[in-house]
């Protein structure tokens, strides 16, 4: 099993100031402790469940993924996730394509349906209702791949987007990870075995997480699709680990790595990011040792 690491936080030690600073430092801190993922939050508001009100810091997730690109070198950099509603999905793909070609092969594309109405609607950002939301998800994973094609600069008519060509120049140096978050049973799992290359469930416990699997299983079966072919991965937040509590955390991880878990992304909740990073690398060695 494999350590992701997930900041959610951006109010740092020393003030707005001290964020750029800060966020290198974590960049340096994972990739030191062996990490293989580090994302950001696709928020323009912060989020109840980090325990934070609304007004609390947050940065714009590609313009902070770029700059992680020029402070690391080998850790895959994402959104976790990209809400579908805030950006054209064409534009998206360019986006995407962008950071994966100066990160030199880097990019993963985590996408979702969205949620968050207070950010939508106080930015002024269309906020339909969900089965729209999981329309236009699967027509922007339809135009993503498209977007990555480069023998297919063709038009794309969809129910909600319509684009007259997906040149995209240059492409990916790697095509992107598509990682789709979420663990609805009957819509998001389903566009996870038809279009993902991994999923990220909410690790509320090892016996949800092995009934989740195997609905996607059921899924993949009904797609004819590989189910050994997805990568799976968990937020590992019940409860949140913490450096302090780093033997337990890795104990309970070796129930998820029974279950085929390839990688557990924990999340730093404090000022100090980067330290809270030190702290946790003994664990990788002992995850990787799980399987």
């Amino acid at each position: 099993m494999e350590l992701g690491i997930h900041v959610p936080i951006f109010d740092i030690d020393g003030g707005t100031a001290a964020i750029a600073g800060e966020l290198a430092g974590v960049g340096v801190a994972a990739e030191a402790a062996g990490a293989t993922w580090l994302s950001f939050m696709d928020h323009f508001f912060q989020i109840e469940p980090t325990g934070l009100p609304a007004e609390a810091n947050m940065l714009e997730g590609y313009t902070a993924l770029g700059f992680l690109a020029a402070h690391t070198s080998t850790i895959e950099l994402g959104l976790l996730v990209t809400g579908v509603t805030y950006r054209h999905p064409g534009l998206l793909a360019k986006t995407v394509t962008t950071l994966d070609v100066l990160s030199g092969g880097r990019a993963a594309l985590g996408i979702g349906a969205a949620w968050f109405e207070r950010e939508h609607l106080g930015l002024g950002v269309p906020y339909p209702p969900i089965s729209e939301r999981f329309e236009r998800l699967e027509e922007a994973l339809r135009i993503c791949a498209q977007m990555w094609d480069p023998e297919n600069n063709g038009p794309f008519e969809g129910t909600h987007y319509q684009l007259a060509e997906t040149l995209c120049a240059p492409q990916p140096l790697h095509r992107p990870t598509v990682l789709i978050g979420g663990s609805g049973e009957r819509k998001t799992l389903r566009l996870v075995a038809q279009y993902g290359d991994a999923c990220n469930l909410f690790g509320s416990s090892p016996a949800e997480v092995e009934h989740k699997l195997d609905v996607l299983r059921r899924h993949c079966d009904d797609v004819g699709r590989d189910y050994e072919t997805i990568r799976k991965t968990i937020l590992a937040n019940n409860p949140r680990p913490t450096p302090e509590t780093r033997d337990e955390f890795i104990r309970a991880m070796a129930d998820y790595a029974k279950l085929g878990i390839h990688s557990a992304i924990v999340s730093p909740t404090t000022d100090e990011p980067a330290a809270w990073i030190d702290g946790m690398a003994p664990a990788v060695t002992r995850l990787a040792e799980l399987g």
